[in-house]
């Protein structure tokens, strides 16, 4: 069973970026809030791709991507792991956090 972890609100405000002008979270950082993996995370987006249109969730592209490492948001590419992150909006991170909280009954169930 999963332990619920309390976050202080600093820290979180440290991993919120703007990147088309949204304030945005990476896949990898929403991940550790919500004691997944990565990979399991973008697995449940990829299952409800529908709803989580742009406004909600979107993938970077490389000059994004190099735009964090030249502000030394992220220490290189390879932090990603070779694989482009998603990055979240507060819509977004809401319908994350049901989308686990659905799934994470399912397996309690």
């Amino acid at each position: 069973m999963k332990q619920i972890q309390v976050v202080d609100e600093e820290s979180i405000k440290n991993k919120i970026y703007t990147i088309r002008d949204m304030q945005v979270m990476i896949d990898r950082d929403l991940a550790e809030l919500y004691g997944v993996e990565t990979r399991s995370l973008k697995q449940a987006v990829k299952r409800n791709i529908a709803r989580f249109p742009e406004d909600f969730m979107f993938e970077l592209i490389d000059i994004e991507i190099d735009m964090m490492v030249s502000q030394s948001v992220i220490p290189s590419k390879k932090h990603f792991g070779g694989a482009k992150p998603f990055v979240f909006t507060e819509q977004g991170t809401n319908k994350m956090f049901n989308i686990e909280f659905l799934i994470f009954n399912e397996k309690v169930a």
